[in-house]
Formats: structure tokens, C-alpha cells, sequence
């Protein structure tokens, strides 16, 4: 006789390894950690199915500390590993864990051609403006006067926006968060897996030790309401601590600024209304930062298109490659020793 047991529902304790985490007192890690196994306990996602891929860097410890299956790959490396694990098997929700050291500096290139290619995996990229594993020296997201032991007299680099970089890249999904919205990262994760392609989302993590309080302005209670705009799709972008500001394009240009609704016949309806698809709007809201603009939170940017592996292992023709027919590479790939031993190759004695 056939006896079904019923499935148990796992809790986010049932996503948790048995490893002792393993980062400072305080470090904003740890709440990144708590909202990816609450987010994959609300999705009742397979443990089985689910693999992280890291490079280096206090993110890149993220694998060992989930129930799931997780490789931690060398410097910068995690886009390419994450990429042969997609097309090894398109089924796995395949998630990148990476630092603003790891994913931008040495791992920049690497980041450029997953985001290019549409793999369809989920990219954390950890950012608190300095490398923390290695002692505090400054990173490519650092703002200019950063003293570190790099730079003891200031940082005089521009920083790289890793959001406008995402998009820059061909992302199309590209979304920002901090480690203190704890209700924000679970939603905005589950978009990101959502997401048929590369998702691309920076969090705002604070470093205890060596770069603590740089987004004090952007998370504190009593500043954030002023200093961060929360984009909602087809919504107007407002913000303040009253609801009474709001972002809008300066009649007869192109250039947004910020005004108050109710003052100088400024009304809600003049407000820009956010929409995932426009691109433009998208680059534009990724460029914001205090103290001339608030700084976007939220999903920035959502056009899904074919993925990579759906291109590498799908049937028919790519959407926008016409004269690209998949069963014509299938078949091409069935044969590859006509490939390599047609005519016009060397043979060597």
C-alpha cells in the first residue's frame, strides 16, 4: 500500500546551515542573510534546486551559512561560475552573492558580460563603499575623500554607480535596496527570482569596523523619509517626511527637480509616475543621490527579454536575431568533429 506523506512546510531556520556565521557584530550581512532564507521559506523554494555562487569578500561567506548547494569561487570570478552552472542546468535558481570590491573591481568584467547575455540568475551585490575583508582599503564605489589605509590622504577616484553600470551592461532587471528595510529586501528578492534573466540588485550594507555609518543619512528613521524616494510602478514619485515632496521634469526641459505638491500650483498630477519599462526614466532615477535628489529604492528598471540558457538550449529562432535558427546550432553541435576537422585545418606531424 502506497502511504503520501504530507509535505512539511519549511520555516527560514529550515534555510540556515549548521555553519557558525562568521562576520562582526553588527555587520549589515546579517540581515541580508535573515532576508533571503525569510524570502525562500515564503516561496517554499527547493533547497534542492537552489544553489549560491560567491567570489571573495565578506558577502562572498554567504554560501556556507544557507541549507542549499553553493559554491565560494575565486576573486571576482562568480558571474562565469554562475553562468556554466545556469546552462548546466537551466532548472536551478541560481543566485550570485558579491561584494562592491569583488562584483565591480576585479569581477567588473565579469559582471559586464552576465548582464550582457541575460543569464537568468539573481545578482546580490553587497555595497558599503569599502573592502572589509581585507582591512579596510578604499573600493570602486568609495566617494572621493575616503581615507583608508590606501588612501591616507583621500581618495581622489569618481566611484562607480553600480546600478547605472547594471544598466549600462544590458540589465534588465535592475532594483536597489538596504540592509535595514527588512520588509523591502524579501520583496524585492522575490521580484528578482521572479525575473525571467539577469537580476541585478544592490543593497546598501553598512561596515561596522571599517566604513561604518556611511548611509546613516539614507537608513536612519528620522533622515530617510527625505534623503530616499521609494519607486512603486505606475505610482507618482513622492517622498518626504510629509508625502509632500515629489520629483517632476522642469516645464519646457528635460531636467528633473524636486518641488513641493501644494506650492506654486504644483499639483500631484504634474509629478513623473514611475514605469519599470522606460529605461530613461530608469538611468535617470539610478543617478539620483542626496542632497539634490533623494535616493531611488525599490525595482528601478523590469523589461524582461529571452534569457541566455532559453537561446542556448531553445528551439524555433531568436527573437531578434532572425537569421539565428537554434535547431540549426543544435544540430551543429551534435557533429563537433566536423567542426574542427574541416577542411582547411593544420595537421601536425
Amino acid at each position: 500500500m502506497n502511504v503520501s506523506t504530507p509535505q512539511v512546510k519549511l520555516t527560514a531556520k529550515d534555510y540556515a546551515s549548521d555553519q557558525e556565521v562568521r562576520w562582526c557584530p553588527g555587520c549589515g550581512d546579517y540581515a541580508i542573510l535573515k532576508a533571503m532564507q525569510k524570502t525562500l521559506a515564503d516561496l517554499q523554494a527547493k533547497r534542492e534546486n537552489t544553489v549560491f555562487v560567491s567570489g571573495i569578500g565578506c558577502s562572498s561567506r554567504f554560501p556556507y551559512y544557507m541549507s542549499s548547494y553553493g559554491f565560494h569561487t575565486i576573486h571576482g570570478r562568480a558571474p562565469a561560475i554562475a553562468t556554466g552552472v545556469k546552462l548546466a542546468n537551466p532548472e536551478l535558481d541560481v543566485w550570485i552573492a558579491t561584494g562592491d570590491g569583488d562584483g565591480m573591481s576585479i569581477g567588473g568584467n565579469h559582471m559586464l558580460h552576465v548582464l550582457r547575455r541575460n543569464v537568468n540568475v539573481q545578482i546580490l551585490l553587497f555595497n558599503n563603499e569599502i573592502y572589509g575583508l581585507t582591512k579596510g582599503q578604499y573600493s570602486p564605489t568609495s566617494r572621493p575623500g575616503t581615507r583608508s589605509p590606501s588612501t591616507p590622504g583621500g581618495s581622489l577616484d569618481s566611484p562607480v554607480n553600480p546600478c547605472t553600470f547594471a544598466l549600462g551592461s544590458g540589465g534588465r532587471f535592475v532594483a536597489r535596496t538596504t540592509d535595514k528595510l527588512m520588509k523591502h529586501m524579501p520583496v524585492i528578492f522575490e521580484r528578482a527570482l521572479a525575473h525571467q534573466g539577469a537580476s541585478f540588485v544592490e543593497i546598501l550594507q553598512n561596515c561596522i569596523i571599517y566604513n561604518d555609518a556611511v548611509f546613516e543619512n539614507l537608513t536612519e528613521k528620522d533622515q530617510a523619509p527625505d534623503t530616499t524616494i521609494m519607486v512603486e510602478h505606475g505610482k507618482p514619485l513622492v517622498f518626504g517626511s510629509d508625502g509632500d515632496k515629489g520629483i517632476r521634469i522642469k516645464p519646457g526641459t528635460l531636467v528633473p527637480e524636486v518641488v513641493t505638491v501644494g506650492q506654486d500650483g504644483v499639483t500631484e498630477a504634474d509629478l513623473l509616475v514611475h514605469n519599470e519599462k522606460d529605461a530613461t526614466l530608469a538611468h535617470m532615477l539610478t543617478t539620483f543621490a542626496p542632497p539634490a535628489f533623494p535616493l531611488a529604492l525599490g525595482v528601478l528598471y523590469c523589461d524582461p527579454t529571452e534569457s541566455f540558457e532559453e537561446r542556448i538550449h531553445g528551439h524555433g529562432r531568436v527573437a531578434d536575431v532572425p537569421d539565428v535558427n537554434l535547431a540549426d546550432r543544435a544540430a551543429i553541435k551534435a557533429d563537433m568533429d566536423k567542426i574542427f576537422l574541416r577542411p582547411g585545418t593544420w595537421e601536425v606531424k
